[in-house]
């Protein structure tokens, strides 16, 4: 490693220019990166209603209704021109109505009363409005201006489109909001005031990078596009600053900035590759998700920890090199003050927190356990947006409402009506479009016009457009799923296929359910594994992932005792999320202490650990938490708030346990693991204060 970084020095200018042009190139790559806002999409492409989605854009040319258009006040003939005029917005490739279920030239007195209701109710028409997924923005966009501000719309296509139209403008407030308080935090932690616009630098760099070689992924989703940059500067930002404080160190013991560079690295380099490497394990457990978000999270994340990481070791020493002479002439008194004081309070207080840590540990992992969940996207707006209030309004008269499509083999008619009169029994279905219900079975496909019957028969399948008085998620509408894909199945064994947002969402829940311990159990077992290698103790490990285990439990049953429901994706995320961000702190603190204990006694030992650690741990573990609070507060969308309130409440949690739990674990363990170097048990005085300069990750 002395030689590689010999040559890092050695061709700085050279370091610096290819890491320039590589951010340039990166620049221009990231506008081509394609974001995805459809949670469905990544579901395993062998689940039910993925292939059923498939084989029905393989047969017809009007996907699954996805939109729901609610015009007031308006008679059965505006209704018409309404429909009309839907149907004619490009994107719009099918808008069914009530004329499409019954005869409406017969008074509506007369039909079935919850047929009508589910489509005209009190002077209201609410429309079942299919959207191209290409073009959901401009038709979204163009629907609102015929319907206008006072009437509503709302489905998968509405929360797709807004959420494409706000979170990009929400990330470039969180990220410069983020960014801000991490100079902030720097300039009071570090001594130059050049220090933190170059670490910015560094980490700027290893972004930008990251983000543009998204591409070669070709689309990612955007809960990646909204956390991925900014967790990747949180979890990394001390990589540099600890790079930074090394060679300033390095350089009180030799005069050649270039050799003192290189030292700095060679004794770095452990402690930071150690620290990235747990934090990559934990992004990487994701990978083995089945519900493909977690792959597409996972993989950006650990792919941009990892270039922070070269980053560091390659373009810092360089960058660092060239503008050292700078930060020495920018050098400032230290702001943050000594944490002695803190470290005798820890000290105190450590047993009494160990017996809380021990007494909250069960209840804590129950209640994470117990949670309430949203599986799929329709609560992810809630009444304080536009499609919130819509969807409230919609829901307010026609209830809550979806529409799933069946496929069955054509042919049979007869088998096909006796499947929809069953389907009609059903008391939680209001309407069925289909050839057999629209025609009957007795008269032949010629009768019907061209174009009501490509909707209704392709050259293999009929189909049945089902209107369901069920929420597009839910226990009831689970239910509902299981007991058509039965009926169905009894008609047409292994032969149908079913889809809709509410069947989607139930594969979701089946998915991402089943991700849950396998995710958990690797991502623990990996980051156990490399702190084993990396400390050469079983029993440290153990100790080091129960206190994180224990923070991850104590952030996820908040919202059990809160009483309010989880999205499953924020949960199932942050688990791993923050396993490998914040057990660096665990690490540092742990090798603090070993390192002070070799020759102090053990409470010395903690007050120094603390006074040691708290200012890194303290930066980095703040910049978690603001970064994730700042997504909490100005995301609208509640599944990237609900992720980033996770994130910084997870933070503050790891920080308590790390700060006042660990350090009782470690002493009243310490005869396990520790080793005893004093030839004598006299009491060494407490040493010097330990610089602020000497903060690790």
């Amino acid at each position: 490693m002395r030689r590689f970084y010999t040559g890092i020095v050695n061709h700085k200018k050279t370091v610096i220019a290819v890491f320039l042009l590589a951010t340039v190139i990166c620049i221009f790559l990231s506008g081509l990166v394609e974001v995805n806002y459809d949670i469905n999409d990544y579901l395993p492409p062998d689940t039910a209603s993925t292939v059923s989605l498939e084989i029905m854009e393989e047969e017809f040319d009007g996907g699954i209704p996805n939109a729901r258009v609610m015009v007031r006040d308006v008679t059965i003939p505006q209704a018409l021109e309404y429909k009309e005029r839907l149907k004619a917005v490009d994107g719009v490739t099918e808008v069914a109505w009530l004329n499409d279920v019954v005869d409406i030239t017969i008074p509506l007195e007369t039909m079935d009363r919850d047929t009508v209701e589910a489509y005209y109710k009190d002077g209201t028409a609410l429309f079942s409005v299919t959207i191209e997924e290409a073009k959901r923005l401009d038709a979204v966009e163009a629907i609102r201006e015929i319907i206008g501000e006072d009437n509503a719309m709302t489905g998968s296509a509405v929360s797709t489109a807004t959420a494409t139209t706000n979170t990009v403008s929400e990330i470039q407030k969180i990220a410069a909001f983020a960014v801000l308080f991490v100079l902030v935090v720097l300039l009071l932690t570090t001594r130059s005031w050049l220090e933190p616009l170059v670490v910015l630098g560094g980490l700027g760099v290893a972004i930008l990078i990251n983000n543009g070689t998204n591409l070669i992924f070709g689309e990612i989703s955007f809960v990646t596009n909204a956390a991925g940059s900014i967790l990747q500067l949180a979890v990394s930002m001390d990589y540099s600053v600890f790079l930074i404080h090394r060679f300033e160190e390095c350089r009180n013991q030799n005069s050649n900035v270039k050799e003192a560079m290189v030292e700095a690295l060679c004794k770095s380099t452990g402690s930071i590759l150690s620290s990235g490497l747990t934090t990559v394990i934990g992004f990487l457990a994701l990978v083995l998700m089945q519900f493909q978000l977690g792959p597409d999270l996972g993989l950006a994340l650990a792919k941009g920890v990892a270039f922070s990481l070269v980053t560091v070791f390659v373009f810092m020493p360089a960058f660092i090199l060239s503008v050292y002479k700078l930060l020495d002439k920018t050098r400032h008194r230290p702001f943050v003050p000594s944490f002695q004081k803190f470290g005798k309070v820890v000290c105190r207080a450590m047993v009494p927190m160990v017996c809380l840590f021990v007494v909250l540990l069960a209840p804590c992992y129950l209640a994470s356990n117990a949670n309430q969940y949203y599986f799929g996207s329709s609560y992810m707006f809630d009444e304080g947006t536009k499609l919130g209030a819509d969807s409230s309004a919609v829901e307010e008269v026609f209830g809550k409402n979806d529409t799933w499509v069946l496929l069955v083999p054509r042919g049979d008619t007869a088998t096909e009506q006796a499947l929809s009169k069953e389907l009609h029994s059903l008391p939680k279905v209001t309407g069925i479009i289909s050839y057999v219900d629209a025609a009957g079975a007795e008269i032949p496909t010629a009768y019907l016009d061209e174009g009501t019957l490509s909707q209704l028969m392709s050259d293999h399948y009929s189909r049945m457009v089902l209107t369901l008085d069920v929420p597009s998620e839910g226990e009831e509408t689970f239910a509902l799923v299981e007991e058509i894909r039965s009926i169905a199945g009894t008609y047409y064994p292994g032969q149908y296929y079913l889809a809709g947002e509410g069947v989607s969402t139930y594969d979701l829940m089946a998915t991402i359910t089943s991700d849950m311990q396998k995710v958990n159990l690797v991502a623990i077992g990996a980051v156990f594994l490399v702190l084993l290698a990396m400390m050469k103790s079983l029993s440290l490990p153990v100790i080091l992932v129960l206190s994180i285990e224990t923070a991850i439990w104590m952030n996820l049953s908040i919202p059990y005792f809160m009483d309010s429901t989880v999205f499953y994706i924020a949960y199932l995320i942050i688990s791993s999320v923050q396993l490998g961000a914040t057990v660096d702190y665990a690490i540092l603190f742990t090798d603090r202490y070993r390192e002070f204990r070799q020759t102090m006694e053990k409470k010395q030992a903690v007050v120094q650990t603390v006074c040691a650690t708290s200012t890194s741990i303290l930066t980095t573990g703040s910049a978690l938490t603001v970064v994730g609070f700042l997504l909490g507060w100005i995301s609208t969308n509640k599944l990237l708030a609900q992720l980033g309130n996770f994130l910084g409440v997870g933070a503050l949690c790891s920080l308590a346990i790390v700060l006042f739990v660990l350090p009782g674990l470690l002493t009243l363990l310490d005869g396990i693991f520790s080793r005893k170097r004093r030839k004598t048990h006299r009491k060494t005085p407490i040493v010097q204060e330990v610089t602020e300069n000497e903060s690790v990750l």
